[in-house]
């Protein structure tokens, strides 16, 4: 278990007490600035939140520098990305702030880009993050930070940042997605090889 693996389950850790923040109900009342309001707990999570976003990204750095790549480096990285960005779609569904279509969507293509990802490793490639799929995760970071400020400081300038951040990261994220398939469709078996005929590795695109 080395510093990398150390953080990547820190982020993992992280998961399911800033869900509880976020959907817990606490009798004090909350922040208040004017017409705004948040409430302590929504901005413990918050904090909570752009603690293990930052994390994504500094574990493989760190396993690259110091050459510690592991398996288990390799399997607990993606999944803990994909448990933190599902986890806080659900609960801002569950608080009113998201449509439950746009959390489907973006969780929908996460896990079919992971499977596609799997289908590669077994061929023996390994496929890298395209540049649409890094800033399809900058955006989504951006919108639910947004989501959970409850559109702080843009309330007061009524200006929509909350509803362009949403239809950003679901068009970015849809586009992202299809981009990926079409990039790797060669790693998408359309029927089972003959018998007898072993896998064959494929390089990633």
């Amino acid at each position: 278990m080395n510093l990398a693996n150390r953080i990547t389950l820190v982020r993992i850790f992280l998961v399911p007490i800033m869900t509880f923040f976020l959907l817990i109900k606490l009798d004090v009342s909350p922040l208040t600035i004017g017409d705004y309001s948040i409430s302590y707990n929504q901005v413990f999570a918050l904090l909570l939140f752009i603690i293990a976003a930052s994390t994504d990204g500094l574990d493989g750095y760190i396993a690259r520098k110091h050459k510690i790549v592991t398996n288990l480096g390799k399997l607990l990285d993606p999944l803990a990305d994909k448990l933190l960005v599902a986890a806080v779609l659900i609960s801002l569904v569950e608080m009113g702030k998201l449509d439950a279509w746009v959390a489907i969507v973006i969780i929908s293509r996460e896990w079919a880009v992971t499977g596609l990802r799997q289908v590669a490793l077994l061929e023996g490639a390994v496929l890298a993050a395209s540049k649409w799929g890094k800033w399809k995760t900058a955006i989504q970071i951006a919108m639910i930070i947004v989501l959970l400020l409850n559109n702080f400081p843009f309330t007061y300038l009524h200006f929509p940042l909350d509803t362009i951040a949403v239809w950003a990261a679901a068009a970015i994220t849809v586009y992202s997605g299809i981009d990926y398939f079409i990039k790797n469709k060669n790693l998408i078996p359309l029927s089972d090889p003959p018998a007898g005929e072993g896998k064959k590795g494929r390089p990633g695109a």
